[in-house]
């Protein structure tokens, strides 16, 4: 190796990006609402079925997108009591669900408590290792064009390889639990300053957690950094509601959990199809 090329590979070395590679999939928009229940109680039977009908028609196209879907559920607690759960190609096709909603009679009596948006994100952190150091091998500077071109080459290969898990139907699973978490940024502790290596070794302790729940909860995460109050998003999906606490308990002792994670509150809900919604707005628990 040259002397120029040890330059420049020792300069390459020192300014390995710190930030993991990420590619994304669906744009992902929770919205939590409270019913109007004394209003709704009052109004004509008649009318009730009519705003029912519309809004099941609405709800049930909605749950046959080729191109994203929605979900409704009745979530349980003082929270609120619906959530519509959208997946969609585009931010652009999320506000298009929200004016949608809004254009319906029953969104009369829909007041909104919170919602959440985000993208379904997968980090690739051993990729990104492997990428950059292969770079450096080559002598390749940081962020240069040529760095660019190579890293650009990788997420298309990741993306073709993921595009099931970045777009994925809405599972059909009874029960959903989800929760907005940060990674710690305290003065003792902060995720942002372990190196990249180590950040990845403790990701993957943490996803071999996840993994021996394959069979029982599906999880679909969000990166919601620069557009909504946390970092991440977690969506779980179960027919059985223990696992969730037997999977987030667990995870809570793994290193990156009980030393970094910061958790938002936690919205569970049973699902409701669309031809269900006019028992669950008759108080029956759907089906």
């Amino acid at each position: 190796m040259t002397a120029s090329r040890i330059v420049r590979h020792q300069n390459a070395a020192a300014e390995i990006p710190p930030v993991p590679l990420t590619i994304e999939g669906y744009s992902v928009l929770h919205q939590m609402m409270r019913f109007r229940w004394s209003a709704w109680r009052g109004l004509d039977p008649a009318k009730k079925t009519e705003i029912v009908r519309e809004a099941s028609q609405l709800l049930g196209t909605w749950e046959q997108g080729k191109s994203g879907q929605s979900a409704l559920y009745s979530l349980i607690g003082h929270k609120g009591d619906l959530m519509l759960v959208h997946f969609r190609n585009s931010f652009d096709d999320l506000n298009r669900a929200e004016m949608q909603l809004a254009q319906l009679r029953l969104s009369d009596y829909l007041e909104p408590t919170t919602s959440y948006l985000s993208v379904i994100e997968l980090g690739l952190y051993e990729s990104s290792l492997k990428t950059y150091r292969e770079l450096v091998e080559q002598g390749i500077e940081p962020h240069s064009e040529e760095w660019k071109q190579a890293v650009n080459e990788t997420l298309d290969r990741q993306r073709e390889a993921m595009r099931p898990r970045l777009f994925p139907e809405i599972p059909t699973a009874r029960y959903i639990s989800f929760y907005p978490m940060d990674r710690r940024r305290g003065e003792e502790k902060n995720w942002y300053t372990l190196p990249m290596e180590e950040r990845a070794r403790q990701m993957n302790e943490h996803g071999l957690v996840g993994r021996r729940y394959a069979g029982e909860v599906k999880q679909i995460i969000t990166g919601s950094i620069g557009f909504d109050d946390w970092e991440w998003g977690v969506d779980l999906f179960a027919d059985d509601p223990i696992v969730f606490k037997k999977l987030i308990y667990e995870m809570r002792f793994d290193e990156v959990s009980a030393v970094y994670a910061q958790f938002g509150h936690f919205y569970i809900g049973v699902r409701c199809l669309a031809n269900s919604l006019g028992k669950l707005l008759n108080g029956e628990v759907p089906e």
